[in-house]
C-alpha cells in the first residue's frame, strides 16, 4: 500500500520520461486519470487509457508520452505540491503560477481537478496537487 499515490504516479511519469519509454503502467483511480486528463489537454503526455487487468484487482492506468520530432522531451518537470503530511491549498486570490506562467499547475477544487488557469477563470480556489513544466 502506498502513502501517496499521485506522487507514486508523478515519480512513474518522471522516470519514464528521463528513459525515453514510450509508455508507462500504474495502477488506476479517478483522481490519477484525472491528472491524466488535464495532462493530456494542456499538451504534456500523447494520451492515456485504463486497462482492466483480468486477474488483477485493480485497473491499470497506461500513460502514453510525449516527445519531439528529434527525441527531445516535451515533459521537463514534475513536482508534488500537496502532500499527505502538509496539505497545500491556495485561495482564488493567491492562485499558483509555474514559471511565470509557462508551466501549469493542477488543482483539486469543489468543481474537480483543473489547472490554475482554469481556477482563475471560475473564481475559485482548492487544493494544488502538482507543478508541471
Amino acid at each position: 500500500m502506498l502513502t501517496d499515490p499521485v506522487a507514486d504516479m508523478l515519480t512513474r511519469i518522471r522516470n519514464a520520461n528521463k528513459a525515453l519509454m514510450d509508455r508507462v503502467e500504474m495502477p488506476s483511480s479517478n483522481l490519477k486519470e484525472e491528472i491524466a486528463r488535464i495532462l493530456t489537454e494542456e499538451g504534456y503526455i500523447r494520451g492515456f487509457h485504463v486497462v482492466d487487468a483480468g486477474e488483477l484487482p485493480y485497473k491499470t492506468l497506461v500513460v502514453e508520452l510525449k516527445y519531439g520530432r528529434s527525441r527531445e522531451r516535451v515533459l521537463t518537470g514534475l513536482k508534488r505540491v500537496s502532500k499527505p503530511g502538509r496539505r497545500i491549498y491556495a485561495s482564488k486570490d493567491r492562485l499558483p503560477r509555474v514559471l511565470g506562467g509557462l508551466g501549469t499547475a493542477i488543482l483539486s477544487t469543489s468543481r474537480g481537478v483543473i489547472t490554475s488557469r482554469t481556477a482563475e477563470r471560475e473564481g475559485i480556489g482548492g487544493e494544488v496537487s502538482c507543478f508541471v513544466w
